[in-house]
């Protein structure tokens, strides 16, 4: 008896996940276009925005627990921040009963920060112009999942607002 679908669902995922491969190198290099539109001489870089998002979220961290929750070594850690210190977007801070100081966003970091996120989301919306909102719903519901999942493999959660 011949089967009631030309392949079978190994083939089915297969395929899937080479598509999820294609369309992610495609995000990947659309992330960079977006940033290269932008010509605004405080953009963030792209690292700075992500430091800065993960401070925001979680409060003042070392260098270390920057380190492992970036799954980067310390060096790049204390490359990346010290540009940022220069840049005025985050300060140290001395923290009772630790020898470690750690990194908090200042006023700056949160002013730059805030701007380059409107941007995003405005650049976002034209985007999603025309999407349904269901739509856009299950877009967010699936990409939060597939992050999860890499946290779930990586041993690293991303705190969430």
């Amino acid at each position: 008896m011949q089967p009631a679908y030309p392949c079978d669902i190994h083939d089915i995922v297969e395929k899937s996940i080479h598509d999820v491969e294609y369309e992610l190198m495609l995000l990947g290099r659309y992330q960079l276009s977006v940033a290269r539109a932008r010509k605004e001489s405080d953009q963030l870089e792209r690292s700075a925005y992500v430091l800065l998002s993960r401070l925001e979220m979680q409060g003042p961290m070392t260098i270390r627990e920057l380190s492992g929750a970036f799954g980067l070594d310390q060096s790049t850690i204390n490359r990346q921040t010290a540009a940022m210190l220069r840049e005025g977007l985050i300060e140290r801070i001395a923290a009772p009963d630790e020898i470690a100081r750690r990194l908090r966003v200042t006023p700056e970091g949160t002013r730059r920060l805030a701007a380059d996120r409107e941007y995003l989301l405005g650049r976002l919306e034209e985007i999603f112009k025309g999407w349904p909102r269901e739509e856009i719903a299950v877009f967010a519901s699936c990409l939060e999942h597939f992050n999860g999942s890499i946290e779930r493999i990586s041993g690293e959660p991303w705190p969430r607002p």
